[in-house]
């Protein structure tokens, strides 16, 4: 059995509609699957209030801001100072998602690097890391991040990795962790399998992105934190080690990476210590 306690859901979309009516239990089930911390990602600028409300409310839970590449033409003029200025909140430890998506053309391609641009140069300007959105885009996501990292360094994660082994290494080698959702679990993802199984363990992270790609033994449910044990075991299936001890790097790498949340959870320890 996995040493569940130790397991953060890198990666969820709690302000979406699909969880409105039962978050208590949602969040409720996460617990007792033993996923004690939970990253709810920004999409909207316009439903941010709901994403940190949402953060403020359950310990354990934080949050990021920013804006989705599918967003970027409708909320996309966002500034580095407004995104700064709305992290400074201790629940929010990040930003984006933001990055690009070219198999769908929801915004335009210029709109979304636009976009991207602005959401690094923020990470930079903060000192916290940025959540990497890339769907049929390896090349020009590969570029933007070489090319941002020479003006300065950031760090973040890919998630919901579903690239190229050589991306996840351009990522890695640019300080990048890399992510991986229920695909990783899909019966025909023998490719995704071998780059989980080569990222290097102390880069590496899991998630669930629910609603969204639920892992194969929930396949046609919709996904929730608590099913992050499923993506879980199979990482450690295909690398051949101990659930536990992957239980046990991915929640250490996801605090080593969102280092505000280590240091949030630590002020509400001790100002219950203190009550």
């Amino acid at each position: 059995m996995l040493c569940r306690e130790m397991l953060v859901d890198s990666h969820c979309h709690l302000d979406f509609p699909e969880f409105e009516p039962e978050l208590d239990a949602v969040v409720a089930r996460a617990r007792a699957a033993g996923v004690g911390t939970m990253l709810t990602i920004s999409t909207h600028l316009s439903r941010f209030e709901r994403v940190r409300a949402i953060a403020e409310r359950f310990d354990g839970v934080y949050c990021t801001v920013g804006v989705h590449p599918h967003e970027a033409a409708r909320e996309g003029g966002m500034s580095v100072e407004a995104l700064t200025r709305l992290a400074e909140h201790p629940k929010v430890v990040g930003f984006g998602e933001t990055g690009l998506d070219y198999y769908y053309a929801h915004s335009p391609r210029e709109a979304q690097k636009r976009s991207f641009r602005v959401h690094l140069a923020a990470a930079r300007a903060a000192g916290l890391p940025v959540v990497v959105h890339t769907r049929d885009a390896d090349d020009d996501t590969a570029r933007m991040l070489a090319a941002e990292h020479a003006l300065g360094p950031f760090s973040g994660v890919i998630h919901c990795f579903s690239s190229t082994l050589a991306l996840a290494r351009q990522a890695v080698g640019l300080g990048l962790y890399i992510s991986f959702s229920g695909i990783v679990t899909f019966k025909k993802a023998d490719a995704l399998r071998e780059v989980a199984a080569a990222v290097p363990l102390e880069r590496l992270l899991v998630e669930t992105d629910a609603p969204f790609l639920a892992p194969g033994p929930k396949r046609g449910k919709r996904n929730e934190p608590a099913f992050v044990v499923h993506t879980a075991a199979e990482v450690a299936r295909v690398r051949g080690m101990g659930e536990a001890a992957l239980a046990e790097a991915t929640s250490e790498n996801f605090f080593r990476l969102f280092a505000k949340a280590r240091a949030s959870a630590r002020a509400t320890a001790d100002a219950r210590a203190g009550a």
